[in-house]
């Protein structure tokens, strides 16, 4: 096992180069002059704009400009904004506002899908079971924008149950994002859930239990549901890079100042320190988690191994 942890961590270096190459030529691609644009409606002095494009090696060829981020990133420089504003003072100050809105769609998607997925394979054909078919079919076919604007209306404005903007309430400005965010995975952990449980149930060491005479609930909790949730907890922690990439939308729309609306204005302004800075940052998490994953697969079957 340690062995091939060592070797999946050697595999991200390749991973996060391609990854930050990919983003830093994006932002290179896109239209306008970053620098022109600081001043807004107001032209910047002619010496102003050469300072600040000589300073951000904005003359350099694309290649040019990227070896020489790398070259400050080795020595844990992410660079700096337009503004003079340090890379890591960004991410600092906006990641902890991403990290519990993905803890919270988490939680949500382990706490519901989990629970209404076992509900529907134990009782297949059954109300519940049709209830969370019909339930997820419907959530994962509206796009999360729409999905965000109708839960804001009914449950913020016409219910008041929850806040629709900003993260003054604590984790309470988090569950109605959170539920936003997590509703697409949910209704597919929902599903796995429910796949998985139904097929381990029709399994022998399920039928070798009920002739042995073991209760129902010993037989779902302690046989089937172990094993039906190694596809499970796979896809979720490999949906928690997902769910960091998909707050741009969900923090845009609520107002809430995270590492994804730090992406999207940073896209906006053209500033390619913090976009591939960010991006870097995110799929570093998705490697991490995917290899927690493969981790806790040996874990709960002990007859998956690595080496």
């Amino acid at each position: 096992m340690g062995r091939y942890v060592v070797r999946r961590l050697l595999l991200a270096i390749p991973v996060l180069i391609g990854a930050s190459f990919l983003i830093f030529a994006m932002v290179y691609a896109l239209p306008g002059d970053p620098i022109r644009a600081l001043g807004g409606d107001r032209a910047l002095p002619p010496a102003v704009v050469a300072a600040l494009t000589d300073e951000f090696n904005l003359n350099d060829p694309l290649v040019v400009q990227y070896v020489k981020y790398v070259g400050d990133l080795l020595q844990g420089d992410l660079g700096t904004d337009f503004r003079g504003r340090a890379v890591e003072d960004t991410i600092a100050q906006r990641l902890p506002v991403t990290v519990r809105l993905t803890v919270t769609a988490i939680a949500f998607e382990a706490l519901i899908g989990i629970v209404a997925g076992v509900l529907a394979g134990i009782r297949r054909n059954g109300f519940m079971d049709n209830l969370v078919l019909v339930s997820s079919t419907v959530v994962v076919s509206i796009p999360i924008l729409v999905l965000a604007f109708v839960a804001q209306f009914l449950l913020g404005l016409q219910l008041g149950w929850f806040p629709i903007s900003g993260i003054s309430q604590g984790w309470y400005s988090y569950l109605l994002p959170g539920l936003v965010l997590a509703a697409g995975s949910l209704a597919y952990v929902a599903r796995l859930t429910r796949t998985s449980v139904a097929e381990n149930l029709r399994a022998d060491y399920v039928r070798t239990a009920r002739a042995k005479g073991l209760p129902n609930r010993t037989i779902v909790v302690r046989h089937t549901l172990r094993n039906s949730l190694i596809p499970v907890v796979t896809f979720i922690g490999a949906d928690i890079g997902t769910l960091m990439g998909g707050a741009i939308v969900t923090e845009t729309v609520f107002n809430l100042p995270g590492i994804g609306r730090a992406i999207f204005d940073a896209v906006r302004a053209q500033e390619g320190a913090v976009v591939v800075g960010i991006v870097t940052l995110m799929v570093f998490f998705f490697i991490f988690f995917n290899l927690v994953v493969d981790v806790l697969y040996a874990v709960l079957d002990p007859r998956i191994r690595y080496d």
